[in-house]
């Protein structure tokens, strides 16, 4: 495949690996970076387009012009706050306005699980929240439709913020106490309904409307620990999950790119959505799929997102269904203490034949912040193997390892 004679592609986000990822196939790209990361670009005589995501105004269609001057026909959302930015590129490439308001469902979680509503798609139930008697009164007709007496254990409800990218902002509310706690600044949001059984997340790569590669991505703990593929227990449902993510493409009139969305078995065995996103998800996830499936997913995104890629060029690059060079995960460590100066690793995680790499980390500060939602991990633990009940095994076993450590004195050793 002879990427060199492609047009450039607009990566929208500072995002080294996608870079990398494009060079070494040498197809052109143009990344159109905040201003803060341009002495990086020059320094390393790199193609860019400086851009303040979160400004919008009336010279919005510069950037369009910038890129269009520059070669670029496809832009590709890298970070939450791209997406809407690459509806209104592409929305602009293509000539059609109604990309960039399809893109904005992607952005607005409230508002995508009511589009998925409306097209017979099972999710949760759900509403939006402006204070904190709203939190309550969601929280109350929940578990009065439970059916809930004194003494029972209440359902839980999710608090999430409208527009954040995957775990950032998110509360679970277990009682009508845990509301006093939520901040005037995290309204509005969305309240949702707990929805029990396995989560897990697809990574599904769309090409003219039509799925061109799923991967499936099983979360042994959300937010700590995954693998991919999954386990032969969920990919016996491929068929079932493939019909819930054709259902999600049709739903939101996904012609191009790539999509994240995350699901639920629920104990009925009945698929149910949660949220999709349309950019490169988090959880190393990329990095696991190359792992195990010997593609770039940079690259596989770039291909999805061009209009002109052929079914050849499909076929030349995805593998086919079953075909992986075994499992391969990754934990996510933070810090159980709010006081941390060394990083212990285990030596038996060390000697395992399954550990590959970890990148921990003894931080500059060693006050750990407080963390908001999961937080930003410090740094993770990667594990490759053919085993798969093993691998989900590992997983469990180190999270409740405690990597990061302190000489202070015990009162500050506090559990974060």
């Amino acid at each position: 495949m002879n990427y060199a004679d492609k047009p450039p592609v607009g990566l929208l986000g500072f995002c080294i690996p996608a870079m990398e990822a494009m060079d070494a196939i040498g197809r052109p790209f143009v990344s159109v970076v905040p201003p803060e990361f341009e002495p990086y670009m020059q320094e390393n005589g790199l193609e860019y387009v400086t851009w303040d995501f979160e400004r919008v105004n009336e010279k919005s269609i510069q950037l369009a012009d910038d890129l269009r001057a520059k070669g670029v026909e496809l832009a590709m959302p890298l970070y939450e706050q791209t997406v809407e930015w690459a509806g209104a590129l592409n929305g602009e490439f293509r000539n059609d306005r109604k990309l960039f308001t399809r893109y904005l469902l992607f952005r607005d979680k409230a508002m995508m699980k009511r589009r998925a509503q409306m097209h017979g798609i099972r999710v949760g139930v759900f509403e939006e929240a402006d204070d904190r008697d709203a939190v309550r009164k969601f929280f109350k007709r929940v578990n009065t439709a439970a059916v809930k007496i004194d003494g029972d254990i209440e359902d839980p409800i999710h608090l999430k913020p409208l527009d954040a990218a995957g775990c950032k902002g998110h509360r679970m509310i277990r009682a009508l106490t845990d509301i006093d706690e939520i901040r005037d600044d995290e309204f509005p949001c969305l309240l949702e309904t707990h929805l029990h059984g396995q989560e897990f997340s697809c990574e599904v790569f769309v090409h003219n409307g039509k799925v061109r590669f799923l991967n499936i991505t099983e979360y042994v703990h959300l937010g700590h620990s995954n693998f991919v593929p999954a386990s032969p227990a969920l990919e016996e449902r491929r068929p079932q999950i493939q019909k819930a993510v054709e259902e999600l493409v049709a739903a939101f009139e996904i012609q191009y790119g790539m999509i994240h969305p995350e699901f639920f078995i629920t104990p009925d065995n009945v698929i149910s959505f949660g949220e999709v996103a349309a950019r490169v998800p988090g959880g190393h996830i990329f990095e696991l799929i190359e792992k195990a499936y010997n593609f770039n997913p940079f690259v596989a995104f770039s291909l999805a997102a061009d209009p002109a890629t052929t079914d050849a060029e499909f076929e030349e690059f995805f593998p086919k269904v079953g075909e992986h060079d075994g499992y391969a995960g990754c934990l996510m460590v933070y810090p159980r203490k709010r006081v941390v100066t060394r990083v212990d690793v285990p030596e038996r995680l060390l000697e395992d034949p399954y550990y590959e790499k970890h990148n921990l980390f003894v931080p500059a500060n060693p006050k750990v912040a407080e963390r908001e939602a999961f937080g930003d991990h410090y740094g993770t633990v990667y594990f490759r193997g053919d085993d798969c009940e093993r691998m989900h095994d590992l997983l469990r076993e180190y999270e409740e390892v405690d990597f990061y450590n302190s000489d202070a004195p015990q009162e500050e050793q506090v559990t974060a």
